[in-house]
């Protein structure tokens, strides 16, 4: 089992409600901690708490804004800076398109600072059949990134 802490702001919960047939209180029932995003007080938003890293997702490219200009102006961009400051793991899924130049200078930048930039941008290769498949590919190239596994996609060879 993995300890996972979850922030869920105010659009991701309404994402949830309008992109799939789960609530955002079904969501957070799969953590096993919750926080809400305006709590700057959060244990996650000071890097002498121990994580292993952070993913942003989906990353709305004003979070990813926020989070490349150090705009700590929520727990999300917060915790995701002391990821960067601490040398852990951030992986960030924008899923905007198409990008502007200033989004990808923002991904650049973050990408310098250390951050890994994974665009929900699903493989075909392993021929999937169902919309699940596709966000099953997404997900499991964002646990890759934190070494954990799974058996969400077949893998090449």
């Amino acid at each position: 089992m993995v300890e996972t802490h979850l922030i869920m702001s105010e659009w991701g919960a309404k994402n949830v409600n309008i992109e799939t047939d789960k609530t955002a209180d079904y969501v957070r029932s799969l953590a096993t901690k919750n926080y809400e995003d305006d709590n700057m007080a959060a244990s996650i938003s000071s890097g002498t708490f121990k994580t292993d890293g952070m993913a942003v997702v989906p990353c709305s490219m004003k979070t990813l804004a926020g989070i490349a200009n150090a705009f700590d102006d929520s727990l999300v961009s917060r915790a995701a800076g002391v990821c960067i400051k601490e040398q852990r793991k951030l992986v960030l899924v924008p899923r905007e398109a198409p990008l502007s130049r200033i989004h990808l200078d923002n991904m650049s930048k973050l990408a310098g600072a250390g951050a890994v930039i994974l665009p929900a941008m699903p493989g075909f290769y392993h021929r999937p059949k169902t919309m699940e498949d596709l966000i099953d590919h997404v997900v499991g190239k964002v646990l890759d990134q934190f070494n954990i596994d799974h058996n969400l996609f077949k893998r090449w060879g």
